[in-house]
C-alpha cells in the first residue's frame, strides 16, 4: 500500500499563479473582481465617429506627460538675466528668467524642443479634437437627455483648454506671447466697474507687472489641468453609466447596445489607437516647427511683434474685438470702451448659448424621453443648420482675426476684409442656415424617393412599347430600417385659449414663444413625410417602376 496525503488548501492556494494571487489579494480589499465583472464586458458601439472622443482624450494625457516634463526645467519668472546660452544669436540680450529657461529648454536639455513641439500640437489638436467632437454630439442630438450634464462638461473642457492654452503659450514671455497678452490685459480693462481691478491683480501692478508669468504658471500647470482632470473623470463616469449613443440600424434601439466588449476587443483597438495619436502628434512636432520662440525675440513694453495672431480657437474673439468700431462713450465720469466691451460680451453670449442648447432645445420641443439613437443631421434639418450657421459665423470670425495676414498674403485692403467680416458676421450665418436646410430636406427627399423606389442600378431597360427605363434596385430591410426609423416630431400648440366653460384662459408669453419656436423647429416646410406603408406597397405590386 501506499500513503497518499492531500496538500492542506493553503497549500494548493499557494501553488497558484502570482498573478492570480496578487489579483486574488486586491479583491479581498478593493472588490476588484465584482467591480470587472459589471463593467469590463460593457458593450461600446464600433463607428469612426466615436474616436474623436478617443483623440482629445489621448492628446489630453499626451499634454498632461510632456507638461511634467517640461515643469522641470521651466524657471516661471520675470527677473531680468543677461543670457549666456549657447544660442548665440542672444547673446548678451537682456530677458526674463522665463524666456531664457525656454530656450534652454529649446538648445541645451536633451530633446527638449521636441517635448515643447509635442506639448504644443497636442494642444492644438486636442482643442481641434474637441471641437468637432462637440459638433458630432451636436449634429446627430447626443446631447439629449440624459446627456445633457454630459455635454456641460464637454463644453467646459472646451473652454478650459481654450484658456489653459493661452496661459500656455504666454508663459515663455516672447514678444508674440507678450502682445497676446497686452491685448488680453486692454480686453480686461475694458470691463466697466471691475476691469481695473482685475487688471492690476492678475499683473500685479500696472502692466507688465513682475507676477504675470508666475501667475498664469499656476493656473496653467496647476488650477486649470486639475479642473480638466476631473471633467474628464466625470465624463467618462457618466459615459459608462448612461449607455453609449448609436447610430440607427438593425436591432438598435433606445434599451439595449449593439458593439463589442469593453475588454478584450475595445481595450486592445483603443490601446493601439492611442500609441497611433502619439507617433502621429510627434511626427508632426519634429517635422513641423510651431512657437520658435528665438527668432521672434523677449517681450518689451515698447515693441510689438508684425502678424501677431493668436492661436487659431482664439481667433473667434480677437476677430470679434479687431472688426468692431472704436466706439467709446462717457457715462458718470468713466469711459466705457465700447470697441472691445461689446465683442466680449457677444462672445460670453454665444459661449453660453452652446452651453444652454441642450435644456433649449428639451424645452421647445417638449421631448422629456431618454435618447439612446442618433439622429442622422438631415433628419433634424433646423438643429443641422444652426450649427452649420455657428460654424460660418466662427469661420467668419477668425478671417477678421487674421486680418492683416490676409491681407499681405493676398495683397487685399485691410478695409475690405474689415467690412467684408462686419457684413458676413450678420449675413453669412443666415444664408448659410438657409442653403444648409435646403440640402436638408432635398437629401430627407432622395432617402423618401429611395425608400419607395429603390436604389438607381445604371441599368437602362427598353420596355415592349418602346419606353425606355432605369431598372432600380429594392434595398435590403437593413437599409429601409436605418432610412425610415427616425421619428418626425409636430410642433407644440398653444391650445384651446378658451376653457369647456367659455372662460378665456390667459396664455403666457412663455408658451407663445415656444409654440413659435416649436413650430420653427417642426413646422409646415422643415420635414419631409416618411413614405407610408401604402405607398410602398403600391410601389411594390407593380405601379412603379423597377
Amino acid at each position: 500500500m501506499s500513503n497518499t496525503t492531500t496538500a492542506p488548501a493553503d497549500e494548493q492556494r499557494g501553488k497558484a499563479p502570482a498573478g492570480e494571487r496578487v489579483a486574488d489579494w486586491a479583491d479581498g480589499r478593493l472588490g476588484i473582481y465584482s467591480l470587472a465583472k459589471a463593467n469590463l464586458r460593457k458593450v461600446f458601439p464600433d463607428h469612426w465617429s466615436f474616436m474623436l472622443g478617443e483623440i482629445c482624450l489621448y492628446s489630453f494625457i499626451i499634454i498632461i506627460l510632456t507638461g511634467v516634463y517640461l515643469t522641470l526645467f521651466f524657471h516661471p519668472s520675470m527677473n531680468e538675466v543677461e543670457y549666456h546660452g549657447v544660442y548665440e544669436p542672444m547673446q548678451g540680450v537682456l530677458m526674463s528668467e522665463a524666456y531664457a529657461s525656454t530656450l534652454d529648454i529649446s538648445f541645451e536639455v536633451r530633446g527638449g524642443l521636441l517635448i515643447r513641439q509635442i506639448h504644443h500640437w497636442a494642444a492644438l489638436i486636442f482643442v481641434a479634437g474637441m471641437f468637432v467632437h462637440m459638433m458630432r454630439v451636436f449634429f446627430t442630438g447626443a446631447f439629449r437627455k440624459p446627456r445633457e450634464i454630459n455635454w456641460l462638461f464637454g463644453f467646459l473642457l472646451f473652454v478650459l483648454g481654450m484658456f489653459t492654452g493661452f496661459t500656455g503659450y504666454s508663459l515663455p514671455d516672447d514678444l508674440l506671447s507678450g502682445t497676446g497678452v497686452r491685448f488680453t490685459q486692454g480686453a480686461i480693462l475694458s470691463v466697466p466697474i471691475v476691469g481695473t481691478y482685475i487688471s492690476m491683480f492678475l499683473f500685479g501692478g500696472e502692466f507688465p507687472g513682475t507676477d504675470f508669468v508666475a501667475r498664469f504658471y499656476s493656473i496653467h500647470i496647476l488650477l486649470l489641468p486639475g479642473i480638466m482632470l476631473g471633467l474628464v473623470v466625470a465624463h467618462l463616469i457618466l459615459v459608462f453609466y448612461h449607455k453609449h449613443t448609436q447610430f440607427p440600424g438593425p436591432g438598435r434601439t433606445n434599451k439595449n447596445v449593439v458593439g463589442m466588449p469593453l475588454m478584450p476587443v475595445y481595450m486592445a483597438k483603443a490601446g493601439g489607437f492611442f500609441f497611433l495619436v502619439f507617433g502621429v502628434i510627434a511626427a508632426v512636432a519634429a517635422i513641423a516647427t510651431i512657437n520658435p520662440i528665438w527668432g521672434i525675440g523677449p517681450y518689451r513694453p515698447d515693441m510689438v511683434g508684425t502678424g501677431a495672431q493668436p492661436d487659431w480657437y482664439m481667433g473667434f474673439a480677437e476677430g470679434l474685438v479687431r472688426v468692431m468700431p472704436g466706439w467709446e462713450i462717457n457715462f458718470l465720469g468713466h469711459t466705457l470702451v465700447l470697441g472691445v466691451f461689446i465683442p466680449l460680451v457677444v462672445f460670453g453670449l454665444v459661449l453660453g448659448a452652446m452651453a444652454l442648447y441642450p435644456f433649449i432645445e428639451s424645452w421647445i420641443t417638449g421631448d422629456k424621453r431618454e435618447h439612446h439613437i442618433l439622429d442622422r443631421p438631415r433628419n433634424a434639418p433646423t438643429r443641422t443648420a444652426l450649427g452649420v450657421a455657428w460654424i460660418t459665423m466662427y469661420m467668419i470670425t477668425l478671417v477678421g482675426g487674421g486680418n492683416d495676414l490676409w491681407a499681405t498674403h493676398f495683397h487685399l485692403s485691410i478695409n475690405a476684409i474689415t467690412w467684408f467680416v462686419r457684413i458676413g458676421f450678420f449675413a453669412g450665418p443666415v444664408i448659410a442656415f438657409i442653403v444648409t436646410k435646403r440640402i436638408c430636406l432635398g437629401l430627407q427627399r432622395r432617402d423618401a424617393e429611395k425608400v419607395l423606389h429603390g436604389r438607381e442600378s445604371g441599368i437602362i431597360k427598353r420596355l415592349p412599347h418602346g419606353e425606355f427605363i432605369e431598372v432600380h434596385e429594392p434595398l435590403s430591410q437593413e437599409q429601409l430600417h436605418t432610412l425610415t426609423q427616425h421619428e418626425q416630431y409636430k410642433p407644440v400648440e398653444v391650445g384651446p385659449t378658451v376653457d369647456e366653460n367659455g372662460v378665456e384662459r390667459k396664455v403666457k408669453g412663455s408658451e407663445k414663444l415656444r409654440a413659435k419656436l416649436s413650430n420653427a423647429y417642426f413646422g409646415e416646410g422643415t420635414q419631409i413625410p416618411k413614405p407610408t406603408t401604402e405607398e410602398y406597397r403600391e410601389i411594390q405590386e407593380g405601379h412603379g417602376h423597377h
